[in-house]
């Protein structure tokens, strides 16, 4: 495997990836000579995991499953928290050739009920303080065959499995483009996609946007506030840092203030990536520390648009750059995003080097600076498909270029700036409007914590823009105080007709507003 280092300005770095390749053998074996370096780090427990634990109890996960039966292209799930079993499990699980299905732990049992069912998943790796969840499940669902428990020492128990695995470093005989692993969509506008994605993938991912755009190197210390099933922490997380041998902070529990600042201060991280909303928490956090507490170099923001006022406010805090990007599910991780020193805050950045991208407008032509349309992309780390969804798959994977389902613009300088999603725009006197430029100008509102806007049609069915404003701890606003504040920063049609005052809103587990479930209220 080979990366070449071309001028980014002129040509895309190239990655050679062997047809050959598993892709959990290339991270592990990449810190062979890193055996007792901490890969991994508990912060409830503060245990830890050298990459040659790591590597040794992965291997003897792999080795079994193989003398439990599960043969190569077995589909298993994986509904684990944060915790040091959670590599082993997934490494482990594609060092068998077995297809780990990472799942959101933050789920009902209906939906683990629709992907176990949808998948055919013959195994479930689950955190024992999630069963309950799944027990109205077992017995019920004829592929699945076996449960085992992390975090229990029983004889159903992932501790056992590894524990009478042999020694051995047999590796399956995969190929860059054999199916690797599953994510499913969050589901922020519908049912849960299964999206499938190479062996190729992950180390695409950590090449193109963790060492060219990052400049993740061994001696960092990383903390994600995304946790490893999404496609943004499993890069952040996992792969980013196991190709570089820096080690990451695991927190099973939710990343409230208090739990993320305490981390950053024990840890000391040098690295870390979070979503907007966390940010505005941690902004408004009145017990928040001092820049000199923490060690940050560069943070990472993803999930939805960095409004810009959220980005000054915590480079001048804590004199660190947010670099805020877009990536999917889809693409597995960020291909468009800010760079260290080249931050234009209130724009998603350039395209990642290896990414290409183009805006298309509805007539199905390419868009010219300026104009509105929907981001497509081309790049190496695109899903081959939605699992039992045809269609679906047809209409988002178009030939060579994805469809990301986001408006966006981009100017002379090649900077994109996010412009709602394509199912949010509003067209407002018969000119297009974009919710999240109105959100943005609501969040310079210094009384304001979070805002959503949508499309609430008027006593005439015209379509004018609602705003839900989150205002924060003791403030107060008025709604015609708030409007006015929008009038006087954007065109006069674009401010709220209406606005709702709410204590939160509704969002995914990623941190995704939910702009449908506002759209159904109304």
């Amino acid at each position: 495997m080979h990366l070449s280092h071309a001028d980014h300005s002129t040509s895309p770095p190239r990655i050679e990836i062997p047809r050959d390749y598993n892709a959990a053998h290339d991270l592990l074996q990449r810190n062979a000579a890193r055996y007792d370096k901490v890969a991994f780090v508990d912060a409830a427990s503060g245990e830890q995991l050298t990459y040659g634990q790591l590597a040794e109890q992965s291997h003897r996960f792999a080795n079994a499953l193989r003398t439990r039966g599960f043969t190569p292209e077995t589909r298993v799930m994986i509904a684990m928290l944060d915790t040091l079993e959670w590599p082993v499990v997934f490494l482990g699980c594609i060092l068998a050739g077995v297809v780990p299905i990472a799942a959101n732990t933050l789920l009902t049992a209906k939906d683990f009920d629709f992907m176990l069912r949808d998948s055919r998943a013959q195994a479930l790796f689950v955190s024992r303080p999630l069963l309950p969840t799944f027990e109205p499940l077992v017995g019920k669902i004829s592929s699945l065959q076996h449960m085992f428990v992390a975090g229990d020492q029983g004889e159903h128990s992932v501790a056992h499995l590894v524990a009478s695995g042999s020694a051995g470093q047999e590796v399956a005989g995969t190929c860059s483009d054999d199916a690797c692993f599953w994510l499913y969509s969050s589901g922020s506008t519908g049912t849960p996609k299964g999206t499938v994605h190479l062996h190729s993938h992950l180390v695409q991912t950590a090449e193109l946007y963790g060492r060219a755009v990052l400049g993740i190197r061994e001696s960092d210390v990383v903390y994600s506030a995304a946790k490893l099933f999404f496609a943004y922490g499993l890069g952040n997380a996992l792969t980013f840092p196991m190709s570089v041998g820096a080690t990451a902070v695991l927190l099973p529990a939710r990343p409230t203030p208090d739990a993320v600042f305490g981390l950053l201060k024990k840890f000391q991280p040098t690295l870390f990536y979070g979503v907007p909303t966390l940010y505005a928490a941690l902004l408004a956090d009145a017990g928040r520390p001092q820049k000199k507490e923490l060690k940050l170099r560069v943070c990472a923001s993803a999930g939805e648009a960095l409004p810009a006022e959220i980005g000054r406010r915590w480079t001048e805090e804590y004199g660190c750059e947010i670099l805020d990007g877009i990536g999917s599910t889809e693409m597995l991780h960020i291909f468009l995003s800010n760079r260290p020193g080249k931050v234009r805050y209130g724009t998603t950045g350039q395209a990642v080097p290896g990414y290409q991208l183009r805006i298309v407008g509805d007539d199905g032509r390419e868009c010219g600076d300026g104009e509105i349309g929907e981001l497509q992309i081309g790049g190496p780390s695109a899903a081959i498909m939605y699992w039992n969804n045809r269609a679906k798959t047809k209409h988002t994977f178009a030939g060579e270029w994805t469809r990301s389902g986001d408006k966006y613009t981009r100017d002379a300088d090649g900077y994109y700036t996010y412009g709602g999603r394509s199912d949010d725009m509003l067209k407002v006197g018969g000119i297009y409007v974009s919710p999240f430029e109105v959100e943005a100008c609501l969040m310079t509102h210094a009384a304001i914590l979070e805002a959503a806007v949508i499309g609430v049609a008027d006593s005439d069915g015209l379509v004018k823009p609602k705003a839900y404003v989150v205002l924060k701890a003791g403030q107060q606003a008025s709604a015609e105080d708030l409007q006015a504040h929008v009038k006087s920063l954007l065109a006069p049609y674009k401010y709220p007709r209406w606005i709702a005052f709410v204590p939160e809103l509704p969002k995914t587990a990623t941190g995704k507003i939910q702009r449908f479930k506002l759209r159904a209220a109304n």
